[in-house]
């Protein structure tokens, strides 16, 4: 097995709905805002060689929506899915299994694009399965009020209509091979996949937005994004603690800056320990 962290770019959202009921006194100092209240947030994927299988997690916003759209986003950086592939030295027509956390847009956005005629939308990974769940499925594509801007039915529908389209069946599947098992999160949006990639003797959890950020590694300091934020810190508690008796690694697919951290227990409950880069971290 080998991993790549894929970068595609980087946006703007405002720091109050990213830290809900957290005073910018207190996030400004781990993810300091600019002069209307942005912030930069990274759209970092994974890339997972294992055997004959090229699984890539997410793939960020992608470049489809008008520009009216991407206005609201400030995108910003050098960094693209293909671009990023390409440095891995794959291509998209590479992939066998896109595995998508859940059905934002800025996680599924890359997974549709324009054919060549620009006359209709078709998927971008052309050999690959696309991996939902049922219940998720079910959520986005009869999206409810508060999140119907983040559920785009031209990310999602092409999907089902190629046919390349599949259900994950429960957390102990093992339709992504032995190496990957998954986690069901409901605080954010309901059934969000994180996948634990068991790497080199060591657990990676990739956070996709239970944890966008080092910053956002305190219990309370969850987004207002989230539809049940209660929930949200409950599971945010239990993937933490694991974390810490595991020694385990948050990949971050939200921080800017941070790629992953590993945490520890403290008097004031489970703290950062130590960032640092995926490839520095395995020596690669």
């Amino acid at each position: 097995m080998k991993l790549h962290v894929i970068n595609t770019g980087n946006f703007k959202l405002d720091g109050g709905a990213m830290f809900g009921v957290v005073p910018k006194s207190l996030w400004n100092k781990t993810n300091p805002a600019d002069e209307n209240n942005m912030c930069s947030w990274g759209m970092r994927c994974l890339l997972i060689e294992d055997g004959n299988r090229l699984i890539l997690v997410d793939n960020g916003m992608g470049d489809k929506q008008d520009a009216k759209f991407f206005s609201h986003y400030y995108l910003h950086g050098n960094d693209s899915l293909e671009k990023s592939m390409h440095t891995a030295g794959f291509s998209f027509a590479d992939v066998t299994d896109m595995f998508l956390t859940h059905l934002h847009f800025d996680h599924c956005g890359g997974s549709i694009k324009y054919n060549k005629e620009k006359t209709g939308l078709e998927t971008a990974f052309k050999n690959a399965t696309y991996w939902s769940n049922a219940e998720h499925w079910d959520w986005a594509t009869k999206p409810n009020p508060r999140e119907k801007a983040s559920f785009l039915k031209e990310n999602i529908l092409p999907m089902q209509e190629s046919g390349q389209l599949k259900f994950i069946e429960g957390e102990n599947s093992k339709q992504l091979g032995s190496n990957i098992s998954l986690s069901i999160m409901r605080g954010h949006t309901d059934a969000m996949m994180l996948p634990n990639v068991q790497y080199k003797g060591k657990t990676i959890i990739y956070m996709a937005d239970l944890i966008p950020s080092v910053g956002h590694i305190p219990l309370p300091y969850v987004m207002g994004y989230d539809t049940r934020p209660l929930l949200t810190m409950t599971e945010k508690e239990l993937v933490l603690k694991q974390a810490a008796d595991t020694e385990s690694i948050l990949f971050f697919e939200h921080d800017s800056i941070n790629e992953c951290c590993t945490v520890q227990h403290t008097e004031k409950g489970v703290r950062l320990k130590e960032k640092f880069k995926l490839s520095e971290f395995f020596g690669e």
